[in-house]
């Protein structure tokens, strides 16, 4: 047969491609509904295959446990800082506390935590690992630490397949946050106290300091009369003003250039006090009297330093006290009754979904596939590929 009659028995045997007939629903259903039997039992073997080997996997639970973190005293803090007058800027760095929370949550996922946790309930035996750093990776895989939005309760979540220890160590978590928060000052009137503990200690050795010097310099006639009393406790609270600005000077810097407005501000307000300081110094120091006004008016700088730092420690002392225990416990992890994984219903029903669907498709395409092989062209294709695949020559 020649080349031309080939071509025009192909043409009259392939049907065009506009002529086709577009693929409708019943073309899709009519195979699934000759092999129902197929795509029913088939996929209610892979369902039941499945829920088989949920029965082998190794059960997990989950116990969870949830607690209130400390409440920031706000309107305390305050009010006490808006007594310093002055001297509110040396306490803002220690009053810029950020959500307590946040913390907590920080402090129970820090390495020491978790290395107590793993030496403590021996989790590199339980979790078959060889390093410390494995052990922590997967117990912070298989724990959750979150923060309600709308209660603030902070809830632990520890997955394990012993639920006894699971509720351990959840509320070990609890144990070793308490452990630490007993050392660190986390809230805003711990984090007060502390700070003017350590300016009240200066404080005082600064006071005894000038007090013995106010000693041994000596009283005479004419320092009474000139009543440097007055002079001198203005001097000490110009002074302290100056120290205050210079700390809050100081603060800002640490946050902020010294391009931004508010160092600039702070800048201008430091250089006003010092002037106005150097100008009743000039005026103060001179004649035989000046060593003893300097030391007075230092041994009343320091004890005016004294005086405001001893209020605000005893104040934030009140503040801590009042905040009641750090940690309050809303419900203690138990050990659970029910497992949380693996879920057998819906890994099933999961399972037969999907097999469904693939045996589906399979039925689908093998329909299609059957019909195309009734089509003279796609026929003929296949021999040659075949031939080709079998090394036997092609026909042309």
């Amino acid at each position: 047969m020649s080349d031309t009659e080939l071509r025009s028995t192909a043409n009259e045997t392939s049907v065009p491609l506009e002529d086709a007939e577009p693929t409708s629903v019943l073309d899709l259903a009519l195979p699934l509904l000759l092999h129902w039997k197929l795509l029913l039992f088939g996929s209610l073997a892979a369902g039941v295959l499945a829920l088989g080997i949920t029965f082998a996997i190794t059960p997990t639970f989950t116990a969870r446990t949830s607690f209130l973190p400390p409440q920031q005293q706000q309107s305390n803090a305050m009010a006490a800082l808006a007594s310093l007058g002055g001297l509110a800027g040396l306490a803002g760095s220690a009053a810029s506390l950020k959500s307590p929370a946040d913390q907590l949550v920080s402090l129970m996922q820090s390495v020491t935590v978790e290395d107590r946790l793993i030496d403590k309930f021996g989790l590199m035996q339980v979790y078959k690992t060889e390093f410390g750093s494995d052990a922590r990776m997967l117990l912070e895989k298989y724990t959750r630490i979150a923060i309600g939005k709308k209660d603030g309760l902070i809830s632990i979540e520890v997955d394990d397949h012993s639920p006894q220890r699971a509720a351990d160590i959840a509320n070990q978590y609890v144990t070793e946050l308490r452990r630490m928060t007993s050392v660190l000052t986390v809230t805003e009137a711990q984090q007060r106290r502390a700070f003017f503990e350590v300016e009240l200690a200066k404080a005082r050795a600064g006071l005894a300091k000038a007090q013995a010097a106010l000693q041994a310099s000596g009283f005479s006639s004419s320092a009474l009369r000139g009543e440097p009393k007055a002079a001198a406790e203005g001097y000490a609270r110009l002074k302290a003003e100056a120290t205050a600005a210079e700390v809050r000077l100081q603060t800002l810097r640490s946050a902020l250039a010294d391009s931004t407005p508010e160092v600039q501000r702070q800048q201008a307000a430091l250089m006003a006090v010092r002037d106005q300081l150097a100008r009743l110094e000039r005026t103060q120091d001179s004649g035989a009297d000046a060593d003893y006004l300097g030391k007075y008016r230092e041994f009343k700088y320091q004890e005016a330093l004294f005086e405001l730092f001893s209020r605000q420690y005893e104040s934030a002392r009140l503040d801590e006290r009042r905040e009641g225990p750090l940690i309050q416990i809303v419900d203690p992890a138990l050990p659970p009754e029910v497992k949380s994984k693996p879920r057998r219903g819906s890994t099933a029903v999961m399972v037969t979904l999907i097999a469904f669907a693939i045996l589906s498709i399979f039925v689908i395409r093998r329909d299609a596939w059957r019909h195309a092989l009734k089509d003279p062209g796609t026929a003929r294709k296949l021999d040659r590929l075949k031939a080709a695949v079998a090394g036997r020559p092609i026909d042309r």
